[in-house]
């Protein structure tokens, strides 16, 4: 056996291996958008029940799809906080209204309590405006989310986009 056939005989099965590294399983961008079912919105839930028999320590803001932007009532007259400038929504709120957060697979709407402020059953999240910009021209954004019977906050730091002139204009 030549050294250039005994190369490719070590490469061949090297190549069929690393071949099926790509194998996603999950749904995402690099999986062909025609084979794939099209996502469906998370359930819409209360605090409690979604949160209920969940760690606090657990619970994080999750990224909204399309599907569940749309079941929330669309993107028409909202802001959203996204934590890059790229991201999807992990905060959907209509200034002024009500606000939605993704928690535990659930979508959790949650009724505005004051300047910021959106609670429910014992959840609450505070918007806070910052000074920044990000690079794509977004305002920075603080969001701080304290979940039932949780002993401390979590802040995250993000920027805001709104959809509509109108609502860009109004504070959270």
């Amino acid at each position: 056996m030549t050294r250039l056939s005994a190369a490719a005989a070590l490469a061949v099965p090297l190549a069929l291996a690393l071949g099926a590294c790509n194998q996603n399983t999950s749904v995402g961008n690099d999986r062909e958008a025609q084979l794939e079912p099209a996502p469906t919105a998370a359930p819409i839930m209360h605090a409690g029940p979604a949160l209920a028999n969940v760690a606090t320590t657990a619970i994080k803001p999750e990224t909204m799809t399309n599907a569940d932007i749309q079941a929330l009532g669309g993107r028409r007259g909202r802001c959203a906080v996204v934590l890059t400038e790229i991201a999807f929504p992990s905060f959907l709120y209509e200034p002024g209204g009500t606000g939605a957060i993704k928690l535990n697979g659930k979508l959790i709407a949650l009724p505005h309590i004051g300047k910021g402020r959106f609670a429910d059953g014992g959840l609450n999240v505070t918007l806070r405006p910052g000074e920044e910009e990000g690079d794509a021209g977004l305002r920075a954004m603080e969001m701080v989310v304290v979940p039932p019977g949780a002993e401390n906050e979590t802040g995250y730091k993000g920027y805001v986009r709104c959809y509509d002139g109108e609502a860009a204009q109004a504070p959270p």
